[in-house]
């Protein structure tokens, strides 16, 4: 194998794939793989894998200061020009008087998602078969313990511990459920309906609200970013790929059932075809768009130019809705955090233990049942991380871009890059706690090794 004097980007890229090769191979096997398994496995990264892509662009890498930045915009516009963003929020389809769908929120949502969408591959959902423990494990902490863990703790955060800081007095006023006719002045969960400029809207305590935009965040598993953490903590690309593909499937079905369940216990019910209207706008028809655009694109240029130019076009859409999304509702909320800046610290501090304890959870487990280092990074990573493009949609769908719901899920946002890099830099830390797997004759020796972390 030779590569000395190649482009450094070509190393670069020889290289991931070959890390790739070296780390995943192992890993839809039973430890024992033919010859023939190995080689049709390789291919199958070389077709399908796109190491590069997995780099964290400068938008990834500086997150956080982009949502700081919308925070300071969005406060700016509110102050400065408050009449764009309620007339944006209010282009809205109406139900019995009551904004269901915010026209330019969903929109810009949508374009939010579509990209995450397209970059599945769902052919790799068939070879998750030969992964019953990773991809069962994952399934088992995304969805029977992460959002229960996140009501109890945000429960006793926001509804205990902080609720004296937020206000036991303060109040939210997020939309009235969709399908409800419901009269002025009548009781619906922890909240009243009352009339606000000739609209109808539901008043709830905020720190209810806040819970609600937690609850969301914690049965919206694995966003597009846990592919980066993943590939920066060298884990298996190959399962992260397919626990994306996998999660999102499973979202169509557990996310309304688990969001009316928890949100009921929470004491601000949602209708069933609420959740069903938000799951179907913002994931099923992404998911099935994405799902035919690719196979079209695919056909009619090659899978090497749908991932060369057709996503590369897509990247500044979808970091352009975001921040259009997060600086209107900082516009709304910009009062809010004047009055108390503190209330960010208190969103946060619950949705860090969370993250920290499922993490724990994830990387513990997956130790004790056997898997491998590259097997058990993503498997923890995925469980830690949150889809928050979901959440964020559900929530301005279901309570208003302005409620203390939809701020919440924004700190998930907020704190994701710095916290995920944490458990990032730890996984790299702990890799011998773990046994490794690879194919022996795969291994380059020192003299093949080249620096490809410049």
């Amino acid at each position: 194998m030779r590569v000395e004097g190649a482009p450094r980007e070509n190393q670069r890229a020889f290289f991931a794939v070959y890390r790739d090769i070296e780390q995943c191979v192992g890993a839809y096997g039973d430890g024992n793989n033919t010859t023939t398994d190995k080689e049709e496995y390789m291919t199958s990264i070389d077709k399908n894998s796109d190491p590069s892509g997995s780099e964290m662009s400068l938008f990834e890498r500086y997150l956080t200061v982009w949502v700081l930045l919308c925070i300071a915009a969005g406060i700016t516009l509110g102050k400065v020009a408050p009449n764009i963003a309620k007339t944006l929020d209010g282009m809205a389809i109406y139900i019995n008087e009551a904004p269901v769908i915010s026209i330019p929120i969903a929109v810009c949502l949508f374009f939010m998602m579509y990209p995450i969408m397209v970059k599945i591959d769902f052919h790799e959902v068939v070879k998750a078969g030969r992964a019953a423990r990773p991809v069962g494990l994952t399934l088992f902490i995304n969805w029977l313990v992460k959002p229960f863990t996140m009501y109890a703790i945000a429960s006793f955060f926001l509804g205990t511990l902080f609720l004296s800081f937020i206000g036991t007095e303060a109040v939210d006023l997020v939309k009235v459920p969709l399908g409800l006719d419901l009269a002025v002045g009548e009781r619906y969960g922890a909240g009243e309906v009352i009339l606000v400029e000739g609209v109808k809207m539901l008043e709830v305590p905020l720190w209810r609200s806040y819970l609600a935009g937690c609850i969301l965040l914690g049965i919206a598993p694995c966003t597009a970013m846990v592919l980066v953490w993943g590939y920066l903590s060298k884990g298996n690309d190959g399962h992260t790929l397919v626990m994306v593909a996998i999660n999102s499937l499973t979202m169509l079905v557990l996310f309304g059932f688990l969001g009316g369940y928890l949100l009921g216990v929470g004491q601000l019910p949602v209708p069933w075809q609420a959740l069903l209207l938000s799951i179907g706008v913002y994931v099923a028809l992404p998911l099935v768009a994405g799902y035919a655009s690719r196979k079209w694109i695919v056909t009619l240029k090659g899978e090497r130019w749908f991932k060369e130019r057709f996503l590369r076009f897509l990247t500044p859409v979808t970091i352009t809705a975001l921040l259009i999304t997060l600086v209107l509702l900082f516009s709304f909320k910009g009062e809010t955090i004047i009055q108390n800046p503190l209330t960010i610290l208190w969103i946060a501090i619950p949705l860090f233990v969370q993250t920290v304890l499922v993490f724990a959870l994830g990387y513990g487990l997956s130790k004790i049942v056997g898997l491998t280092y590259e097997n058990a990074a993503p498997t923890a990573m995925i469980g830690a991380s949150n889809h928050f493009e979901v959440a964020i949609a559900t929530a301005a769908m279901l309570f208003g871009l302005s409620s203390g719901a939809a701020l919440a899920t924004v700190v998930g946002v907020l704190i994701e890059v710095p916290l995920m890099l944490m458990l990032v830099r730890f996984c790299l830390r702990t890799q011998h706690w773990f046994r490794r797997e690879s194919f022996p004759d795969t291994q380059m020796d020192a003299k093949q090794r080249v620096d490809i972390s410049a």
